[in-house]
């Protein structure tokens, strides 16, 4: 899960726990049952989703229109990891809900510069198969409106308009499912199914490996980056050219060869630039783009200094060798033996590529 500090501004992780919290019995005014804690000003009604820039696969939505309606609104960024584990749930109660009530809206939010551009959320909308209704909140209006600070959150509201549940990051599947299904019924639509849905995600929308996950977040720009490694430190906004350290220790990163840090992105300025990451997860993913549209930018992951073989993620083949065209979260290494401090090492065998966060698995 994510927390945002200060929109447009300064982001962090803040580890895989999740918050959730149901209002319920809309006859007894909301008592809430409360894991954690949530926006202190979070209103009972339904904000707005006026502040919407645009939208996909729906024309604008209001809340008077959704009036009678037992809504989702799932607030996300489209390369976040703690999102994409959480959208095969999502995705599939809107296609077993839809026909007795259910409204599903994706608020898409972006963290990165890149995820403004409509162009990219759209493509990522139809690789992730969503033909739920998803706002454009490049202005950040709707997730101010919600008093929301973390990627991803969903919010339950019932047929009155009412908020009536909460849950922020991963898990909660079963309890917001079951809100879902009390909500139906109160409106009218309820069923004799109460089943769960079955819900396998494959690729990076599988579940991690929590129990070996010992590696959080690393941002690469330089707002946010840590535990970077190369001799000299980063040098801002300037080509510089990096060295590896002697050794890295679990979680440190560095680079080798002509690069430039920015605060957002790094950047390769010539092939043959290395990023190396220390790690102890079984999944290693990396958001990063080609730089420029339409260009192309091909990579090759070792990992402990050999090709990955069957442990190579979605993203590459078995010789590491992978291809970057769009901006998005790609995933490197899906390992399938023991899980054990590893070392990758991605060398980028074209100029342009520019890179933004680890996230593991």
């Amino acid at each position: 899960m994510k927390k945002f500090v200060a929109v447009l501004a300064l982001v962090f992780a803040v580890g895989i726990a999740f918050v959730s919290v149901t209002l319920t019995g809309a006859e007894n005014g909301g008592n809430a049952k409360m894991t954690g804690t949530v926006p202190a000003s979070m209103d009972a009604a339904m904000p707005s989703l006026a502040g919407a820039t645009g939208w996909l696969n729906s024309p604008p939505l209001t809340t008077a229109s959704l009036r009678g309606k037992v809504v989702v609104v799932d607030i996300w960024t489209y390369t976040c990891i703690n999102w994409l584990r959480t959208e095969p749930y999502v995705r599939a109660w809107s296609e077993r809900y839809k026909d007795r009530g259910l409204v599903v809206i994706g608020v898409h939010s972006p963290e990165f510069s890149f995820e403004h551009d409509v162009d990219n959320v759209r493509r990522a909308v139809k690789a992730m198969r969503i033909d739920y209704p998803v706002a454009i909140d490049n202005d950040f209006a709707v997730w101010r409106a919600f008093h929301n600070q973390y990627w991803p959150a969903l919010y339950v509201v019932d047929a009155q308009g009412r908020i009536r549940h909460y849950q922020f990051g991963e898990g909660g599947y079963e309890e917001s499912e079951r809100v879902i299904q009390k909500l139906l019924d109160e409106a009218g639509h309820g069923s004799a199914d109460t089943s769960l849905t079955s819900v396998k995600g494959q690729g990076p929308e599988a579940p991690a490996d929590w129990g070996s996950l010992a590696s959080p977040e690393t941002y690469l720009g330089t707002a946010h980056a840590e535990s970077f490694a190369s001799p000299g430190g980063a040098v801002r906004n300037e080509r510089h050219v990096y060295a590896f350290p002697e050794r890295l220790k679990r979680n440190e990163w560095a680079l080798s060869g002509d690069w430039t840090m920015r605060d957002e992105p790094i950047k390769v300025n010539a092939a043959g630039g290395h990023i190396k990451v220390r790690f102890h997860a079984r999944d290693v993913h990396l958001v990063m783009g080609p730089g420029a549209r339409g260009a192309t930018v091909r990579f090759r992951v070792l990992l402990d200094g050999r090709p990955p073989g069957a442990n190579h993620g979605g993203d590459v083949d078995e010789q590491g060798n992978g291809v970057i065209r769009e901006p998005r979260l790609h995933q490197l290494i899906r390992q399938i033996g023991p899980i054990e401090d590893r070392e990758l090492d991605i060398e980028f065998l074209d100029p342009g590529a520019e890179a933004f966060d680890f996230t593991f698995g």
